[in-house]
């Protein structure tokens, strides 16, 4: 019993840390798609974030200049994907994937000189009597900042959507944009500020990565968790409670593959590697069948171009 509980402390601890960047990104998106954008640009976001952040922390020897800087990072690529789609009318699926590309060769780019140098993490936050209790003490009361952040994320962007007027006009926005505009609301300017959101977020998420759950800089470090993030969207049926939920989900999938790893079970490292993806294929299959909660809950005007004077 006792090996069990040392085992399940670190294992908890580590789940939380490899959902923190899937619930960064993934919220993000969440309210990106809730004023009725697709961004499929995310995985390239959270690359900008990651390679920015990292080299402003590794240069000034601050995380939280990394931070900034990532949610800076993000923010343009995000202020890039808006204007070509929002203000140029560009197919938002084309150039979220031209995005993602993008974020994938200038990251490898401006990060060559960069590869394998080793940085400072983030500290974790102690709490003196909770931190050292069994099993949750660590998991719960030992994390870094960010953690915290995350989870402090979602029932604010909860309240933001579901309690607020400007939460309000932004879904009503992605429900029937030619009514909000009719209305007189700034169907566009709604957007562009719902993306730069999203953008930021991924941002931060991509630092995570580089800045904490590595610590380290490495092309392609995301490995498909943007991808993964705008799965959560859709696995969660665009809630942000959800959105935790199946971060958790995918962040335990992830470390669970890592500790079978480590234990030496003979199983093939690459059967192995895939399990998160294949975790998400197979959720997604499973929502896929229930297309009438699909389409209660997606936003109706979702990936639909506006134009002012359409």
């Amino acid at each position: 019993m006792s090996e069990v509980v040392v085992f399940l402390g670190p294992v908890l601890a580590a789940m939380l840390t490899a959902a923190t960047p899937l619930l960064f990104a993934a919220l993000g998106e969440l309210v990106v798609e809730k004023s009725g954008v697709l961004n499929l640009g995310v995985e390239g976001m959270m690359l900008a974030g990651a390679v920015i952040g990292f080299m402003v922390a590794a240069s000034t020897g601050s995380s939280t200049l990394g931070f900034v800087a990532a949610a800076v990072a993000g923010l343009a690529m995000g202020a890039l994907f808006g204007v070509l789609t929002l203000g140029l009318l560009a197919n938002q699926v084309a150039t979220g994937l031209a995005l993602t590309l993008f974020g994938v060769g200038l990251s490898a780019l401006v990060g060559q000189g960069w590869v394998g140098r080793p940085i400072q993490d983030v500290p974790e936050l102690r709490i003196p009597g909770l931190t050292d209790l069994p099993v949750i003490g660590p998991a719960l009361f030992g994390q870094d900042a960010l953690v915290y952040l995350g989870l402090a994320m979602v029932p604010a962007v909860h309240w933001f959507l579901f309690s607020t007027r400007a939460g309000l006009v932004l879904r009503a926005v992605g429900e029937n944009h030619a009514a909000a505009h009719a209305l007189g609301y700034k169907v566009v300017r709604i957007r562009f500020l719902a993306v730069l959101f999203g953008g930021a977020m991924s941002g931060i998420a991509g630092a995570y990565l580089s800045l904490d759950y590595t610590p380290m800089w490495a092309e392609n470090m995301t490995a498909g968790r943007g991808w993964i993030a705008l799965a959560l969207v859709v696995f969660s049926t665009w809630k942000p409670g959800r959105v935790l939920l199946g971060a958790w989900l995918f962040g335990g999938v992830t470390i669970a593959q890592l500790h079978v790893q480590g234990h030496g079970f003979a199983v093939p490292s690459q059967l192995l590697s895939m399990l998160p993806y294949l975790a998400t294929i197979l959720v997604l299959v499973a929502i896929s069948r229930d297309v009438a909660r699909i389409r209660l809950n997606a936003p109706a005007c979702l990936g639909k171009v506006f134009h002012p004077d359409g």
